[in-house]
């Protein structure tokens, strides 16, 4: 392929990627604008209207507000790529350091840190104007610059070491180098899931143990009867970040430990916990997890043997608005290239994803259904859509892309079916 060629392709994939997603964006905006007035009818009796126009409202702003994201990306990548700045940033470094890992190493670092300034003003309006506006944050200024720091000292502990790593087999381990890259990078996600419940995430949040102890007893029979250990039940702080409410399982082999938001606790029922928590145990119990780990190594796998090839093609570079380095190496780049056109060329078959995630939500939830009864997981479901103002009318093809979970409607619809069939 003529470098030409690939730069015509890349700019095709890229506004057809921009009229698509704007597409879907204003469907959904218009979809739920024609449902706002009223409550669907199957949430009439336990969704005050001022709950649901609440729900539409902050949709429709943070679609909007992701319009506006995605254009000021969009504008990014190309001065990034067609219009030399990964070129330039490439060559200042190469003066300032030398060709070798050093210069492959600040590549990667200054791009990071470029990237993550670009994107603080839109992170700041998100937390401090969108979620303040619709009562949702709970952060400070300082927390969130507290925040900052920490995971930018974190990623550089946890993930310098993994680039170096990842860049030393791409320059000295030959034309298989993808293939050792995989392997290291498979075990760093499962080291990860290891690591993170017990080491990272207690510096970001206060995990103590659960104190109720009914609530805990009827945790600890679902347990049994599911025939799920844990390593322990925990209780987050998430109010003093936000407003909104999960839970969850983390963890891998016998460090599994079961979180509940604190604002979860608050809001539901002790038979709506142990409903919701039924639910992430399904997803353990009946292999979700195994067969998402699976799903993501092999499809890993495939994306850097993809790499693999076109890391030697000067077409991939020059196509893309560089000029690969004839003495030195261009592994930084081709990581980097590779990462920013990735998304453009592959957003069409998000909806492949959707399928297989919601297959795995439907069958949680009937797990939850044979286990606790189904009515109080719908009345759960119904409360956290309330209290995460989560719309009850998306758009049915724009949720298609962008959403793990069905739609509220077609998700109690199967829940109620399950509890009858129970």
């Amino acid at each position: 392929m003529s470098s030409l060629a690939f730069s015509v392709l890349f700019v095709t994939f890229l506004v057809l990627t921009l009229a698509l997603r704007f597409w879907l964006a204003t469907r959904h905006i218009r979809h739920i604008a024609r449902h706002r007035a009223e409550v669907p009818a199957e949430f009439a009796a336990n969704v005050p209207l001022a709950a649901h126009q609440k729900a539409a409202d902050y949709t429709v702003t943070r679609t909007r507000f992701g319009l506006t994201t995605l254009v000021f990306n969009s504008l990014v990548l190309i001065a990034f790529t067609l219009f030399g700045g990964l070129q330039a940033l490439s060559a200042a470094l190469l003066h300032a350091t030398g060709p070798g890992m050093l210069h492959q190493m600040a590549l990667v670092i200054a791009f990071t840190v470029i990237s993550g300034v670009l994107d603080l003003p839109f992170e700041y309006y998100r937390q401090f104007v969108i979620e303040q506006r619709f009562g949702f944050n709970k952060m400070t200024v300082k927390l969130w610059i507290t925040d900052m720091i920490k995971g930018a000292l974190v990623g550089a502990v946890v993930g310098l070491p993994l680039l170096w790593v990842v860049l030393a087999l791409m320059h000295q381990a030959g034309s298989l180098w993808w293939f050792y890259a995989w392997l290291v990078w498979s075990g760093f996600q499962l080291l990860m899931m290891v690591l993170y419940p017990a080491v990272i995430a207690p510096l970001f949040n206060k995990f103590t143990p659960l104190a109720d102890d009914s609530l805990k007893a009827r945790i600890e029979g679902l347990m049994a009867r599911v025939g799920f250990a844990s390593k322990g039940l925990f209780v987050m702080d998430g109010s003093k970040r936000s407003a909104h409410g999960n839970a969850y399982f983390s963890g891998f082999g016998s460090n599994k430990r079961i979180v509940f938001f604190d604002t979860l606790l608050a809001r539901l029922a002790p038979q709506e916990i142990e409903a919701v928590l039924a639910h992430e145990l399904g997803h353990f119990k009946l292999k979700h997890i195994v067969k998402r780990l699976a799903l993501l190594f092999a499809i890993s796998l495939g994306l850097l043997a993809l790499l693999g090839y076109l890391k030697d093609q000067a077409w991939f570079y020059t196509g893309l608005g560089v000029q690969p380095l004839l003495t030195g190496s261009n592994d930084a780049m081709a990581l980097i290239l590779f990462a920013l056109t990735l998304p453009i060329f592959t957003f069409v078959f998000s909806p492949l994803a959707s399928i297989t995630s919601r297959k795995h939500e439907f069958e949680a939830d009937a797990f939850a259904a044979h286990h606790t009864d189904s009515r109080d997981l719908v009345s759960a479901l119904v409360k956290m859509y309330e209290d995460n103002a989560n719309t009850l009318t998306p758009d049915p093809l724009h949720s298609a892309f962008y959403d793990s979970h069905p739609p509220a409607s077609i998700r109690i619809r199967h829940l109620n079916l399950a509890g009858a069939q129970a």
